[in-house]
């Protein structure tokens, strides 16, 4: 992707603008749906346990997030973080994110990041482990919707990976859905190739786009590289997050991927969360700054 082309689908937004994301594939400006469906949030690469002069306080721009979702005046379904919770994988670290994201009024889902199993993965296990999810990946109908959680960080810094077991509960769960039925993909890494140079995308995921195509509206919600990207592939559309804890260069810009340092008065600009409602087939997504 050239740079101007990147450019054309990066949208830091401070005032919760939304693109309603339905079935024709295009993106439109609008409001919050209000009919009905399901609504959730999506937070993503908290980091903490990081330090370092991008951020030194990620509890504190975590704490806001979560304050800024329970001031909400309707709760959401839920709110699913996508990965990077601690910035180290220590077990102090995941003490910590759990009582943060504990004091959360709407249920939680968590994801691992690359960054939560460095080493190994018992630590976010032992934190975040679903006992319907020994391995970390599954699904669930909710409000008329399907959704998929998965983990594809095994392969640390490196690029995503799902791995064939994973691939093959995807491909079986989801040829057991309609065609017709929303679907809403979770993952911490993007699937599409985003930028593979900096390892931002899935080596293996062309399997689960392929089992997505059939589908009339698909959404994928993933973090990872810290800035909000919008792609649409046919009736695939992918929203990458905002970070919680610091920015990341723009693809191409650096030499490499890492925190960047903007001005103290801008932090809170770029760091933020995701509210997405799903009515009559089509996703709205606004994304929120911590500070306009």
């Amino acid at each position: 992707m050239k740079r101007d082309d990147f450019l054309k689908h990066v949208a830091w937004t401070g005032t919760g603008i939304a693109w309603s994301l339905s079935g024709t594939g295009l993106f439109s400006a609008g409001a919050l749906a209000a009919d009905g469906g399901i609504s959730f949030v999506q937070i993503s690469d908290s980091h903490i346990g990081f330090s370092h002069p991008e951020n030194p306080d990620v509890i504190g721009t975590l704490q806001q997030t979560i304050g800024a979702i329970n001031a909400m005046p309707v709760q959401p379904s839920f709110v699913v973080h996508t990965g990077d919770v601690t910035h180290l994988a220590k077990p102090a670290q995941f003490d910590t994110a759990k009582q943060l994201l504990g004091t959360l009024k709407a249920p939680l889902i968590v994801l691992p990041g690359e960054h939560d199993v460095i080493g190994t993965s018992d630590a976010f296990f032992a934190a975040f482990r679903r006992s319907d999810a020994p391995q970390g990946w599954f699904s669930w109908d909710q409000g008329g919707v399907h959704f998929l959680s998965l983990v594809n960080v095994f392969n640390f810094e490196i690029d995503g990976k799902l791995g064939t077991e994973q691939l093959d509960f995807v491909e079986k769960d989801l040829a057991a859905q309609k065609k017709s039925t929303p679907i809403v993909v979770f993952a911490h890494v993007p699937l599409y190739a985003l930028f593979p140079p900096w390892g931002w995308t899935t080596e293996d995921g062309s399997r689960v786009l392929a089992a997505l195509r059939r589908f009339n509206a698909v959404t994928v919600l993933n973090g990872h590289i810290h800035q909000i990207v919008q792609h649409t592939d046919g009736n695939i559309r992918f929203a990458t997050a905002a970070s919680t804890a610091y920015p990341q260069p723009a693809p191409g810009t650096a030499d490499k991927p890492g925190p960047l340092k903007v001005p103290s008065s801008k932090l809170l600009s770029v760091l933020g969360y995701r509210s997405v409602e799903i009515a009559r087939n089509a996703a709205t997504i606004a994304d929120h700054a911590l500070q306009a």
